[in-house]
């Protein structure tokens, strides 16, 4: 295989995870944030992909540390909030400001190696932070990181090597993937405290 092949097929693979993770984060907003018109087959700037991939799951992540009332960010669910009898196991789960902040520590680790920057912020003390504003301040800033992280991915080294196996496209589906479950995780604490996550209430009715 000529070198040039070798590039058009990392590119198409590339394209094709990064078009796969923006289908699978667009299903979760009911189609939202489509983004502009590309004819199939057109080449799209992987940064530029990338990019757009980011905007939605962040979109999701304000709008659920958004919704959350301050004097929410302490609640974690236990047997409590169940029917006498029901059978549950809750101890030492996260509270939702601990969910918010391990997702933000999680941010700044894998994106820091997909955009070969370092955060210039002490990732460790975010974890110490209670108040909902000094979360959701974070929760932004963590997401502007990844965005100027992405910037740096091009087609030429979507796939070389980051660590072992692990590349910039492979680690951001991973990190995507990583951001939804946890996100996954807050609207369920939102739902227990009776909160319609803000994705759900603009979801198209079917």
């Amino acid at each position: 295989m000529t070198i040039n092949r070798m590039k058009l097929t990392l590119t198409a693979a590339a394209l094709a995870l990064m078009i796969g993770t923006a289908v699978g984060v667009q299903a979760q907003m009911g189609g939202m944030g489509a983004g502009p018109a590309v004819a199939p087959g057109s080449a799209v700037d992987p940064a530029k992909s990338l990019d757009a991939s980011l905007t939605r799951i962040e979109n999701l992540w304000m709008g659920v540390a958004q919704a959350m009332p301050a004097d929410k960010y302490g609640f974690a669910p236990s047997a409590a909030i169940f029917v006498p009898g029901q059978k549950v196991q809750y101890d030492g789960v996260r509270t939702f400001a601990q969910i918010v902040t391990h997702t933000i520590q999680a941010n700044y680790s894998a994106f820091a190696s997909i955009g070969g920057i370092k955060p210039d912020v002490d990732t460790k003390a975010i974890g110490d932070l209670k108040s909902k504003d000094d979360i959701v301040k974070a929760l932004a800033a963590t997401f502007a990181f990844a965005h100027k992280a992405v910037a740096n991915v091009t087609a030429a080294n979507a796939f070389q090597s980051v660590r072992g196996l692990q590349t910039p496209a492979s680690m951001f589906a991973g990190a995507v993937g990583h951001a939804e479950d946890e996100y996954g995780q807050a609207v369920e604490y939102l739902r227990m405290n009776a909160i319609v996550p803000p994705a759900s209430e603009t979801r198209p009715r079917m």
